[in-house]
């Protein structure tokens, strides 16, 4: 019996119809395990990862395989993004036995669910020195079957091993301009000075790496960390990573030059990527920034917005090509003659060459990738502009690909901060009022009168699975930004409440260290704890960041300590590993600057002059700063506690480390305090 036709998760319900008698994660799987004598078969993946669909395809679908795996496993199916917890546990195992990694992940357990035999995609037939899924299935049988000591001393061994794997965690002390200056210095010997970004292919957009460079020239004024910063945005943004025509950003580029890339559009990316360009123009006033700040921003709200207000986790890579099979990239790409058919024969030349589309194509069998290969010259803006609608619309016609809608928390605080953000900057109210949407969604369905975290939601019903720390971090970085432009002290409550869980049941109280599962939660074979930074903050480095932001805003001595704790593992990790720690960097350049608290008192956000000065401190570039506006009355901030108006007029405050400037009603000046 498959048992996943009641479950939440897009990735579960897509497998609800297979033959094979799929069980969720549960204690109801491993004990049936136990009862029936047989391993487990844990397959890992999400909804729109293209190999999972293929191997589900080849095998999970397929009636003979299906009824092996019913007869001699225990099959249990886990969505990665909703049991991130399980997924690292498992993953780590199978990246130690095996040197790599990755989706869809097979793994065979005990009862005990103690692991012994890995791998990742497995083909229906041998292939390219890989088994068949048939004969690893047998494979395991057979020495489940005859060699179970080998198998349990195997699975013992490899649970002791990970048991002893212990992060370098480096001790408590925050990293100081030392680590910070060691850290530039690897970014830039990695750096790709052609082509922009780090490293070879696979090429990964590096958001968070940005923000630190960012950050770190608004703090020391180093112009090499800045051009990095704006070099590797325009790469991405005239490359096939960017969707030149309906704006957001793929996962990543198969290669080096960010042409052809791997076409899944994830929240996480989208989330960060719009925030990164939104600090980007702040920085420099780039148009090309605002442009891709905006155009990503509004690709969230009308491609991933749910119906319940919260954002969607991801589109898929592959869609209908038209002929009924599902090919990746299917959605996005053309030829010469579909420019042709859409735009007539002057305009598809033009758009041709504007958006480098080849006889020979840059994809597969003579498709190209649209990208901007050409710097800005002199292009008809209103042709363009008039052929970029046409293919947006002709493109709508096709195929969409499929979307993964739960709703997953953490994404949606990356996401609440990015529109929030974006909206305040380029005066769209309409993107601030999305984000409160979303923050308004995560409080009403996924926070529970203990201001517990649940991880997902679908269709506006929560998700059994309990938040993790990135969940709680995440939601609680993006009601801080959503405090900061909205002027709402209720969402500053908020993320207290959150960053509570975090110290009480997420931190280490003697090291200072952080788990990315609570103390209560469920016991996997190892306590998940990785403080780098992925496709997306990691929850020790995003709890750190909004730890200080909260400590800045309340002057909660708590909070701050435990940031700077916390950030010890950014000393050790940052002059090694810069690219996998860019927003614990971010964080260090927050806590080098002070950060800044600035107060900003005056009638109300109705009164002009409170406007100017509240959207001057919100464009400040000095790191991490946090920004209270309000009446001198309000109790809503501490910090326009005893703040009065200067002269009867709108006034600054400006703190950092226990001393103030003087203050202002000047938006000059205060421009000045926040920008160097």
């Amino acid at each position: 019996m498959n048992r996943l036709a009641h479950e939440t998760s897009p990735y579960l319900l897509q497998h609800a119809d297979n033959p094979v008698d799929w069980w969720p994660w549960s204690a109801e799987a491993f004990e049936e395990a136990r009862k029936a004598n047989k391993p487990v078969l844990l397959s890992v993946g999400y909804s729109s990862c293209h190999w999972c669909h293929v191997m589900a395809h080849e095998s999970f679908e397929d009636r003979a395989t299906a009824d092996f795996l019913n007869e001699h496993f225990v099959s249990v199916k886990v969505d990665r993004e909703e049991r991130p917890d399980v997924d690292a546990v498992y993953m780590e195992a199978v990246q130690a036995a095996t040197g790599q990694g990755g989706w869809p992940m097979t793994v065979f357990l005990t009862p005990d669910a103690e692991p012994f035999y890995f791998g990742t995609y497995f083909p229906p037939a041998p292939r390219h020195g890989m088994p068949s899924f048939r004969q690893v299935l047998e494979g395991v049988r057979g020495a489940w079957a005859d060699r179970r000591e080998e198998v349990a001393e195997v699975a013992g061994k490899i649970v002791r091993d990970l048991a002893g794997r212990e992060i370098s965690y480096g001790g408590p002390d925050a990293p100081g301009e030392e680590e910070l200056a060691q850290a530039l210095l690897g970014l830039t010997r990695e750096y790709d000075a052609q082509r922009g970004g780090f490293g070879g292919a696979p090429k990964f957009p590096p958001s968070m790496v940005v923000e630190f460079l960012l950050r770190h020239h608004a703090r020391t004024g180093a112009e090499g960390a800045l051009q990095m910063a704006a070099d590797t945005c325009e790469r991405m943004a005239r490359g096939g990573i960017y969707d030149q025509l309906g704006g957001g950003f793929a996962r990543y580029s198969v290669d080096r030059d960010w042409i052809v890339p791997h076409f899944e559009k994830m929240l996480y990316d989208n989330a960060l990527l719009c925030r990164v360009y939104a600090h980007l123009w702040r920085a420099t006033g780039s148009e090309l920034a605002r442009r891709v700040a905006l155009e990503t921003a509004d690709f969230m709200v009308r491609e991933l917005r749910t119906e319940q207000g919260g954002f969607a986790s991801a589109l898929d890579a592959d869609s209908d090509d038209g002929t009924g099979k599902h090919v990746e990239g299917a959605y996005y790409v053309w030829t010469p003659r579909q420019l042709r058919d859409v735009l007539g024969d002057d305009d598809a030349e033009l758009a041709a060459q504007y958006f480098g589309v080849t006889e020979e194509g840059t994809f597969e069998h003579g498709q190209s990738v649209l990208q901007l290969p050409q710097s800005d010259g002199l292009v008809d803006a209103d042709r363009i502009a008039s052929v970029r609608e046409r293919l947006l619309a002709a493109r709508a016609e096709r195929p969409a690909p499929g979307r993964d809608d739960k709703v997953v928390a953490a994404w949606n605080g990356l996401a609440i901060a990015a529109l929030a953000e974006t909206g305040a900057y380029f005066d769209r109210p309409d993107l601030v009022d999305a984000a409160v949407t979303a923050a308004d969604l995560l409080v009403r369905l996924h926070l529970d009168e203990h201001a517990r975290l649940s991880r997902t939601s679908k269709d506006g019903r929560a998700g059994a699975n309990a938040g993790v720390l990135e969940d709680y971090a995440d939601v609680a970085e993006g009601f801080l930004a959503l405090a900061s432009v909205t002027g709402e002290g209720v969402w500053l409550e908020f993320a207290g409440f959150l960053l509570d869980h975090v110290l009480a049941r997420f931190a280490d109280t003697e090291s200072g260290a952080l788990y990315d599962t609570a103390a209560d939660a469920e016991r996997l074979i190892r306590r998940p704890q990785d403080p780098t930074d992925n496709a997306v903050p990691s929850g020790w480095t995003a709890a750190a960041g909004a730890l200080l932001g909260y400590a800045a805003h309340t002057g909660s001595e708590p909070h701050r300590t435990a940031a700077e704790r916390a950030l010890g593992v950014v000393k050790a990790l940052g002059p090694r590993v810069p690219r996998f720690i860019g927003w614990g960097l971010a964080v260090a350049e927050a806590l080098l600057d002070g950060p800044r608290e600035v107060a900003i008192v005056g009638p109300g956000l109705d009164d002009e002059g409170t406007r100017t000065l509240h959207r001057t401190a919100l464009l400040g570039t000095a790191p991490g700063a946090v920004v209270a506006v309000g009446t001198p009355d309000s109790d809503e901030f501490p910090l326009l506690a005893d703040r009065p108006l200067s002269d009867g007029r709108p006034t600054a405050y400006v703190c950092r480390n226990f001393t103030c400037d003087a203050p202002t009603t000047d938006p000059e000046r205060l421009r000045t305090a926040l920008n160097g």
